[in-house]
């Protein structure tokens, strides 16, 4: 049984009965003053018009001033309004849980949500080949609201497996929009599809596994068939340029939906063949010399090779770690698209002397470079470091490593001249510097001419 109040009778004052018919009385009275004054007035018919247009006025006035305060917004709960241009405060949360497939499944987790002051700014539905859903929320909360409790109120609600993580200002660009630009950046640049899938999938580790080992043989680890496999936290596809890229996520499995998506992706690569964006600058050195820098790729192999054939054993054990006659199997894995970028430095005279490499390591990133003996210690490697740093802080990168041996004082001053946090391990003469982008900043595309300048000034 339901317990209702019922609200006391209003109370009956006769003092305000007597000042309502005082007011009727007082209304008459005034009424008929004015019809005398008309009919029998000389100003008459003059005072009727100046009656008329005033009462026009103060209708028109009355219409414009409830136009004006009909679009004001609603007061909020708290009784104080939200002024214009004021953005709502709060934390931004990315939750994925899952619910039933069921009627009202979805409402009882958004009433519920609404009920500790949340507010659903997005909602991706992923349906489950198991049953039930996938619901992804982007999710504007009361700051002082905690992962926990939120965590708390979806269970309540229904919901399970919920998974939370802070959000940001870009994660508030709706899915086909952003879709629709990774899909651009793709198109442009073959070297952006495993940054693509990345940022398409979240927090996940991404490896290309080339068809063939350096020695040739066949990759056991490369074999996925074309639809491409789905193992919960694990998905493998078929690498267009050959062998497979496999994505890792341990902490949230991934739904058939995002399996469709990063599908799609692979085989826009695929249909698009091999590019790699052609633009160059061209730079002048301390000595008057000019050189190329571009992007490479694997149409540049004869030069890489013929370089190496240039480069003293020193500077490719320095390069390499390893055998010196092992150099040329790594040049194919080096120069694809697929496992990073490659910046190639060229003489006027077309001739490669210089490489440096940014390559995707899982969820971390190597730089590396190789310059040939008669080009050291002319700036060209500092040059392509803050040419590579500025592509990683670009991809997103938070860190670089560059592996090299502890006697390579050239690559530590390079490294050390980029002016940011440095991380240094030595383990048995190889020496490990991680640097950290924290502070880099995205970097606009600069004109050739400041490219020059800045370059001719280094030295």
């Amino acid at each position: 049984m339901t317990d209702r109040t019922s609200a006391p009778a209003p109370r009956h004052h006769w003092r305000r009965d007597l000042v309502e018919l005082a007011a009727l009385f007082t209304a008459v009275a005034v009424a008929d003053g004015l019809a005398n004054l008309v009919a029998h007035g000389p100003d008459g018919p003059v005072l009727l018009v100046a009656s008329a247009v005033a009462l026009l006025v103060t209708a028109g006035f009355h219409t414009w001033w409830a136009r004006r305060h009909s679009h004001a917004p609603p007061p909020r709960p708290g009784g104080a309004a939200t002024s214009p241009g004021v953005r709502p405060t709060g934390a931004l949360w990315r939750m994925r849980t899952t619910v039933r497939d069921e009627p009202g499944s979805l409402a009882a987790l958004c009433t519920a949500l609404a009920r500790q002051g949340v507010d659903i700014l997005t909602l991706q539905t992923h349906p489950l080949a198991e049953g039930g859903t996938a619901d992804e929320f982007l999710l504007r909360a009361p700051q002082e609201l905690t992962a926990t409790e939120l965590t708390r109120t979806v269970a309540l609600a229904g919901g399970r497996d919920t998974w939370t993580e802070r959000a940001d200002a870009h994660d508030l660009v709706d899915a086909p929009t952003r879709i629709l630009g990774l899909a651009t950046r793709t198109a442009l640049d073959a070297a952006e599809l495993p940054l693509a899938l990345r940022q398409l999938l979240g927090r996940c580790t991404i490896r290309s596994v080339p068809a063939t080992t350096l020695s040739g043989r066949p990759n056991a680890a490369a074999d996925a068939p074309v639809e491409g496999v789905l193992e919960t936290t694990v998905m493998r596809l078929r690498d267009p340029s050959g062998g497979a890229i496999t994505i890792e996520r341990p902490y949230l499995p991934f739904t058939p939906t995002e399996f469709a998506r990063a599908r799609a992706l692979v085989e826009l690569d695929a249909r698009l063949g091999p590019r790699v964006p052609r633009s160059q600058d061209v730079l002048t050195l301390p000595e008057g010399n000019e050189i190329t820098v571009r992007r490479a790729d694997t149409a540049d192999l004869q030069a890489a090779r013929a370089m190496h054939d240039r480069c003293s054993e020193r500077t490719l054990g320095l390069r390499y770690h390893g055998p010196v006659g092992d150099a040329d199997r790594y040049l194919g894995h080096l120069l694809s698209p697929r496992f990073g970028r490659t910046l190639a430095v060229w003489t006027a005279s077309g001739k490669l002397v210089a490489l440096g490499h940014l390559l995707w390591d899982g969820d971390e990133t190597e730089i590396a470079l190789l310059i040939e003996d008669d080009w050291q210690r002319r700036g060209i490697g500092s040059e392509l470091l803050r040419r590579l740093i500025a592509m990683a802080a670009e991809a997103g990168c938070d860190s670089v490593y560059a592996v090299t041996r502890s006697a390579n004082t050239g690559m530590v001053a390079a490294m050390r001249g980029l002016g940011l946090p440095l991380d240094y391990q030595i383990e048995e003469g190889t020496l490990v510097i991680t640097a950290r982008l924290e502070t880099v900043p995205v970097p606009s595309r600069p004109s050739r001419e400041a490219h020059r300048q800045e370059f001719e000034q280094e030295r």
